[in-house]
């Protein structure tokens, strides 16, 4: 895949392997530092979501445990956890928070497996492909439910309103998602709508209840919402790409399987665009008409590559990486604000 030249912080730092990526210059860049400082509370964090995983019916956390102990970085309750502390919280709040966060986000993925018919995820069966659609939707519900109660015993209504709407919007999105599935008339307005609901929406709101919890002015509310909704859209946009330039381990699922399921992403809008009408009745068949096997998925890649889709919507989530840390100008220099801007710059990377 063509690299996007990014350069979000001049500051240097290790990491460890599978945490960094590297940049065309040479330089590494790396979520290790906002995993270093988080570490403590996400510990806590961690502790919280296996005992709230617990039920009596038995295919509860099982179901749960197959997902929640499959990896993933979990970067959406570290932004809850590094806004807090950057804003001084001094609380417990921001551990219970982060926790429903990453429920929120876990119930999310088993939803959109089963709307997707995806079989892999973080590189494993989903598990609609070990138990079942029905149990991975109900097992999900559950997930939102624990969420809530955690809300609620965070004691802070605006926190409440603010992630409570951010699950109104996500499922907004996957019915906007419905609506423009293998419709390759989709703009490119009405899918970054749809990437804003169901992707960027809990970005924010995970980054925004930190400064809620500490008491921050408006002004540092709203800049954190800011860079977690870029962060979101740029972290999209980056998959998008991935699907047809990257590999199954840094994707934690198939290559290709956008195309094989029939998504319509950016780099498919841009490509089919900006192509010749061989190359668009290519697409019409490929995703609306299901002929997308593997030697297809060969042409969408060379066309992509042709019409530099993958290049160009890397290029966008660098302007969103770009936007996310002018978000945080306002705030002076710490560890935690470094690591923020160095995870934008590790998102980009991840596709070099």
């Amino acid at each position: 895949m063509p690299g996007v030249v990014v350069s979000l912080n001049d500051r240097k730092s290790g990491g460890k392997e599978g945490d960094d990526a590297t940049t065309q210059a040479g330089r590494k860049a790396s979520i290790q530092p906002l995993v270093d400082l988080v570490q403590p509370d996400m510990e806590r964090v961690n502790r919280m979501i296996v005992s709230r995983c617990g039920s009596e019916v038995e295919m509860i956390p099982e179901v749960a445990r197959h997902l929640i102990d499959s990896g993933g970085k979990r970067l959406r309750p570290m932004l809850t956890l590094a806004a807090a502390a950057m804003c001084g919280y001094r609380g417990d709040h921001h551990v219970t928070l982060a926790a429903s966060v990453e429920f929120m986000h876990t119930a999310t993925l088993l939803h959109d497996d089963v709307v997707d018919e995806s079989d892999r995820r973080r590189g494993k069966l989903a598990a609609r492909m070990v138990w079942g659609n029905q149990a991975s939707v109900l097992v999900g519900d559950f997930l939102l439910g624990q969420a809530f109660r955690m809300m609620v015993e965070a004691g802070s209504m605006h926190c409440l309103d603010v992630l409570s709407h951010a699950a109104t919007v996500i499922a907004e999105g996957e019915v906007m998602q419905l609506g423009t599935a293998q419709n390759l008339e989709t703009t490119q307005d009405e899918y970054m709508e749809v990437v804003r609901a169901k992707t960027a929406a809990l970005f924010a709101a995970a980054a925004e209840v930190g400064p809620i919890l500490a008491g921050a002015p408006k002004a540092a509310i709203s800049a954190f919402r800011s860079y977690g909704n870029n962060l979101g859209l740029a972290f999209q946009l980056i998959d998008d790409a991935l699907d047809y330039g990257g590999s199954s381990q840094t994707l934690g699922k198939n290559t290709g399987d956008d195309f094989r399921e029939g998504k319509v992403t950016l780099p498919v809008l841009l490509c089919y665009r900006r192509g010749n009408d061989k190359e668009r009745n290519f697409w019409r068949e490929a995703i609306e008409r299901g002929q997308n096997d593997d030697s297809r998925l060969e042409e969408a890649m060379r066309l992509m590559h042709e019409h530099n889709a993958l290049a160009d919507t890397l290029a966008r989530a660098q302007q969103f990486c770009e936007l996310a840390q002018d978000a945080l100008a306002m705030f002076g220099d710490s560890p935690h604000k470094q690591a923020l801007i160095e995870a934008l710059e590790y998102s980009l990377m991840r596709a070099n």
